[in-house]
């Protein structure tokens, strides 16, 4: 019989130990000054642990092309479902995934907040491949989907937001990543009379904070890199939020001196070869994120993701490390495993605890492994006389009037049991 099929959400715990074991490896060199050696850690470490994932994953967005990085390149194979049996890798799904192991490097080298390990995936074809060059981006939470346009002016944009979410332009928060390429959009965002939040580095977790509530984001605006679009998109996904993005290479809209981007034939022809055929394309939300079944993990140092409240589980580094988990998809369960899970507690007992003379002393808890041989706890019976006189209740529970049912009762054979194993 062939091992069943890994969940979304058995994948989702095991992606959260990846970017756990990334973030907490970065934390050490916090406030260390050196962005590359934090950036360094962070990879070796994701990469470590992403190989103990029971799947057959593909980078589509990683720390570069093969001859960039050495390890986390785009196309990279990843996970424990190779070099296994077919039978094995079968039951390992296949995976398309985008990492950044370390989103905010300086930030982390400052010791500053707002430095996060981050990994997406989702089942193949589920993410689009960007290239690692600009994107503009406008991101909105569920309450402000469907009323924002990327081309339209600032004000507009804000107008509708604060007229979904009930309140003034004046009372909202825009978070904008602080370069001289968004001068005129900060000018009119101010204009508009809203507030700003200017942000140093780490557009990924603002574009997060703008589709969660609790944060006092209500938009962000801007252009950041592409990578970290499609990774916004996929939380915002999983958020049931908004982005709208396109890419940009022109220098003048990034003010930069032509020197420090590719020549825009060199970028055309790149995005080519990934499969994107207009350049000036807009892309929404399922344009960046196009899987059904999406999973977002993020692990932070500090309080790095403490204002953002997803689901939450906090590892024992740096005084207390903050990860969240973002599933998006169908996680019903199947009716059938109610009958499931009755069938499986049929071998599962209720031990009743006497002593020589029959007294009840209390009760353990015990399961068949086989064929009438049972284990509990080594703590249960001091020596195997001690379960001469108890018994063993099987079917033990409560009916729907909160009685108790007739148990399946047996006795145990002090001379077959065994202490130590």
């Amino acid at each position: 019989m062939a091992p069943e099929l890994r969940t979304e959400r058995e994948l989702s715990l095991d992606f959260l130990r990846v970017t756990e074991a990334a973030a907490i490896s970065a934390a050490r060199t916090m406030g260390q000054g050196d962005r590359k050696y934090s950036d360094q850690v962070a990879v070796e470490a994701m990469r470590e642990v992403m190989d103990t994932v029971p799947m057959r994953g593909r980078i589509v967005i990683g720390e570069g092309e093969r001859d960039e990085a050495p390890m986390l390149f785009i196309g990279e194979e990843v996970g424990g479902g190779f070099g296994v049996s077919e039978e094995m890798a079968a039951s390992c799904p296949e995976v398309d995934i985008a990492v950044d192991p370390l989103e905010g490097t300086n930030l982390c080298a400052l010791g500053a907040n707002n430095a996060i390990a981050v990994l997406a995936a989702a089942e193949r074809g589920g993410l689009l491949h960007a290239p690692d060059i600009y994107m503009d981006k406008i991101v909105v939470g569920p309450s402000s989907r469907g009323v924002v346009d990327i081309d339209a002016p600032v004000k507009d944009n804000l107008r509708n937001i604060a007229r979904r979410l009930g309140r003034d332009i004046e009372d909202l928060t825009v978070i904008i990543l602080d370069r001289p390429r968004h001068k005129k959009i900060i000018d009119d965002v101010r204009t508009a009379g809203a507030r700003i939040r200017l942000i140093s580095d780490g557009d990924l977790s603002a574009g997060i904070s703008a589709a969660v509530a609790g944060t006092n984001i209500h938009a962000c605006i801007g252009i950041g890199g592409a990578p970290e679009g499609v990774l916004t998109a996929a939380a915002i996904k999983c958020l049931n939020g908004e982005i709208q993005a396109r890419l940009v290479f022109d220098p003048d809209r990034l003010g930069v001196d032509k020197g420090k981007v590719p020549p825009a034939e060199q970028v055309i022809e790149r995005l080519k070869s990934m499969g994107i055929t207009d350049p000036n394309k807009t892309y929404d939300t399922d344009d960046l994120a196009p899987g059904k079944k999406i999973i977002f993990a993020a692990s932070g140092q500090s309080s790095t993701l403490k204002n953002i409240p997803l689901t939450q589980a906090v590892s024992e580094a740096n005084n207390g490390q903050y990860s969240k988990i973002v599933v998006n998809g169908n996680e019903l369960d199947s009716i059938n495993y109610l009958a499931k899970g009755t069938i499986a507690s049929h071998s599962v007992c209720r031990i009743q605890l006497k002593d020589a003379r029959g007294n009840l002393i209390g009760y353990a808890s015990g399961f068949l492994i086989g064929p009438g041989l049972l284990m509990t706890n080594h703590h249960v019976f001091g020596r195997p006389a001690d379960a001469a006189t108890s018994i063993a209740d099987f079917d033990y529970e409560l009916d729907i009037a909160g009685m108790e049912r007739p148990p399946v009762r047996f006795g145990f054979e002090p001379e077959s049991c065994l202490k130590d194993l």
